[in-house]
């Protein structure tokens, strides 16, 4: 039977001790690997990327399908859902005190728990809980006063147990909402959104897959690491709505603290499901999930070619070989060029990006869900719900009302309540008595262009709040004017931008040295040439002073 389900087997590698065993403990990492021995592979039932075989290559160019999507308006509608994966940002993991750091050697983060091993028993870390109940009442959802732990059966080399514990019929919250501002450039406009709703789980495992394809490693350093799954109703209709969705819940538990929301670490995972019906249609079509979506321009991309795909199908009769699946999104894709009519000669290269058949999706029943035996039910008190409420900062929505009532313009509003970092250091500056306009001026423009070219943080700036406001205040007294205002102050800056500048012109320091002193405004030139001209000039010439007749 093993032969007949996995058609993998785990193999020796030389960095087993013998030939039979399967698995070895070295310097704290354990390893599992597979080697396939058949043309059929096991599909993955987290996120690998499997290799499928070409489909027939798409000869439709951009400007064709574009119309085409656009088409969809007229004659269909699109209906999609997205289920979220937020990586909670708790020290240990969710059954176990194994802690969790990401980028660790493979399986230096394990324990019998989250091995699966006979025995082991899991313990709830109550972490997980708190954060839940903050996920949930910042997304206005109902809260169980009771809800329960359930197992979820599947088989998959990444699931050591054979099952995840999940949360099924009874979650710790449900029917919430979350609400949003769309941005300018995609038309702008309030859109809210329903939350079917949200339960904990544990994470599987990670394949790391060969180069050529042969054979797979299991790193479990990932294996019960807690999960909030986040599960919208499916109210949006475009592949901007969508990624605008995920984009403002990672503004949210960035906000709350719970996760750090960074999607190039699978921190948050979104799976999303499409399906599109002719309009006036009540009943919806059948849905595709589509996985491998690692950006949120990934999520648009990804929408907008599978909307396209099934209206095509649609339109040609064949909507019955839509069927429920779960597809892959490629974003490599492939260049291809085309030609504008039949006469032209320059070819235009386009990038064809597309979704591919992964696997058939599993039904509830293939799960076979039964109530987790080794844990209890998870009961909350209305205090506990209250105490956990009260503390909740102020949300990405709360403060963009905020913002626009201080009558900044919505451009304002969304670039400064897009980071929370960011939103303090504006709310700290204008409670320094700023004001407004010109405190989110300067956020916006200069220090963002900074913070930008120099790939920082503004929590990184040695420029606070209180310095800026009185910085302000300054310019719009006309003590100082706006260019001044902008000039490099910071001795450190300088002094590095000097080093550099005296590093870079060894024969003009050698010739200043000799006794050619005029050779100074050269080496102030260029200093001022790598400042953009915003070094102070006071600052700037003590410290060439310094520098160029310092003792070697």
């Amino acid at each position: 039977m093993a032969s007949t389900l996995f058609r993998n087997v785990i193999q020796a590698q030389p960095l087993f001790l013998n030939s039979s065993a399967l698995l070895r403990r070295k310097n704290g990492v354990l390893y599992c690997t597979m080697k396939s021995t058949s043309h059929s592979h096991t599909q993955t039932a987290t996120e690998e990327k499997q290799q499928q075989k070409s489909p027939q290559k798409i000869k439709v160019p951009p400007q064709k399908q574009m119309k085409e999507v656009s088409k969809i308006g007229a004659d269909y509608e699109a209906v999609i859902g997205i289920e979220t994966h937020v990586q909670l940002s708790t020290l240990t993991k969710a059954f176990c005190s194994c802690p969790y750091s990401y980028g660790a050697q493979p399986n230096t983060c394990i324990c019998p728990v989250c091995m699966g091993l006979p025995g082991a028993l899991p313990v709830l870390n109550s972490k997980v809980i708190e954060c839940a109940v903050k996920l949930a009442l910042a997304l206005n959802c109902r809260l169980s006063f009771s809800s329960k732990f359930d197992r979820k059966q599947y088989f998959y080399p990444d699931l050591p147990k054979g099952y995840q514990i999940s949360q099924f019929d009874i979650p710790i919250a449900t029917g919430g909402s979350i609400d949003l501002d769309l941005p300018l450039e995609f038309g702008g406009g309030h859109r809210r959104f329903g939350i079917t709703r949200i339960h904990m789980e544990e994470d599987a495992g990670k394949l790391m897959h060969s180069g050529n394809g042969s054979y797979s490693q299991v790193d479990l350093n990932r294996a019960g690491v807690p999960l909030l799954e986040i599960v919208s109703e499916p109210d949006m209709r475009t592949g901007i709505e969508a990624s605008e969705y995920a984009a403002e819940l990672q503004r949210v538990v960035r906000y709350l603290g719970v996760s750090n929301g960074n999607m190039q670490e699978g921190s948050l995972r979104c799976d999303v499901n499409v399906s599109v019906r002719p309009i006036g249609q009540a009943e919806f079509g059948t849905k595709v999930e589509i996985k491998n979506l690692n950006s949120f321009s990934a999520i648009n991309r990804a929408i907008d070619f599978e909307i396209s795909r099934q209206v095509n199908l649609h339109s040609q009769g064949q909507q019955d070989s839509i069927v429920q699946e779960t597809r892959l999104w490629e974003e490599e894709g492939k260049w291809m060029v085309f030609f504008e009519n039949t006469t032209a000669t320059d070819p235009i290269p386009f990038l064809v990006q597309k979704t591919v058949t992964m696997r058939k999706k599993e039904g509830l029943a293939d799960y076979r869900y039964f109530p987790e035996p080794d844990l209890p039910e998870v009961v909350l008190t209305k205090a506990y719900m209250d105490s956990v409420g009260k503390s909740l900062p102020e949300l990405p929505e709360a403060k963009r009302r905020r913002y626009e009532e201080m009558g900044l313009s919505m451009q304002d509003v969304l670039f400064l309540a897009n980071d929370i970092a960011v939103a303090d250091f504006f709310d700290a500056t204008i409670q320094k008595g700023a004001d407004v306009k010109l405190a989110a001026n300067w956020i916006m423009g200069d220090i963002a262009a900074y913070l930008k070219n120099e790939k920082l943080s503004i929590i990184d700036i040695k420029l606070v709040p209180h310095e800026l406001a009185e910085l302000i205040a300054s310019i719009k007294s006309g003590t100082i004017s706006g260019k001044i205002g902008k000039e490099i102050t910071d001795l450190g800056d300088i002094e590095k931008m000097v080093d550099k500048v005296i590093a870079e012109n060894p024969k003009q320091l050698e010739q200043y040295r000799s006794g050619k002193t005029k050779l100074q405004g050269y080496f102030a030139g260029q200093v001022m040439k790598a400042s953009k001209g915003k070094a102070n000039p006071g600052i700037l010439n003590k410290v060439l002073v310094e520098k160029l007749n310092a003792k070697v």
